[in-house]
């Protein structure tokens, strides 16, 4: 009986007022990263389209984890990494709800974009990245939306842990 008492406990924690709030946050992360990739797969194919003198529309497909880091043509590899990035997001989710309002938006930015990609994963067996920022001949790594909120969101964790607890 305690078993369910714990279930009923933790599904009244997750669908508390404030959490569907960022529940929605994070759906919103997750439809405009599939809006975005949707649009370049229907309109673009894998040839460079030329924006501005600093970037460009280039559809890449990441097989990798960020920036490409641990790519590999070996199913099991990439099986391996996408478990993980799924039980990444599951603990992510379980911390989420268990956070401040502060910490649930950041870990809410984290998980609509980790979702996006999550998705083409399994989608796709592949990320679509297509942003190419680049000055000159230095190109930084092409990268997608959903890559955007993820980096905002651990760019804001590590401001709020490193910088804001010190003050």
């Amino acid at each position: 009986m305690t078993l369910l008492t714990n279930l009923k406990v933790k599904k009244e924690l997750f669908f508390k007022r404030q959490n569907i709030f960022y529940l929605l946050i994070i759906s919103i992360i997750f439809f405009l990263d599939r809006y975005s990739k949707n649009t370049v797969l229907k309109n673009f194919d894998e040839k460079s389209h030329y924006i501005n003198n600093f970037i460009n529309f280039d559809l890449i497909w990441n097989i990798g984890i960020g920036f490409g880091l641990l790519s590999t043509d070996s199913n099991v590899f990439y099986n391996l990494i996408t478990i993980i990035i799924g039980i990444v997001i599951t603990i992510l989710v379980y911390i989420s709800v268990k956070s401040e309002k502060l910490d649930k938006l950041v870990y809410s930015i984290i998980i609509g974009g980790a979702l996006g990609n999550f998705y083409d994963r399994l989608v796709y067996n592949a990320v679509p990245d297509f942003i190419d920022l680049h000055y000159d001949n230095f190109h930084w790594f092409t990268f997608n939306v959903a890559d955007i909120f993820i980096t905002i969101g651990i760019f804001i964790f590590i401001i709020k842990e490193f910088i804001y607890k010190k003050l």
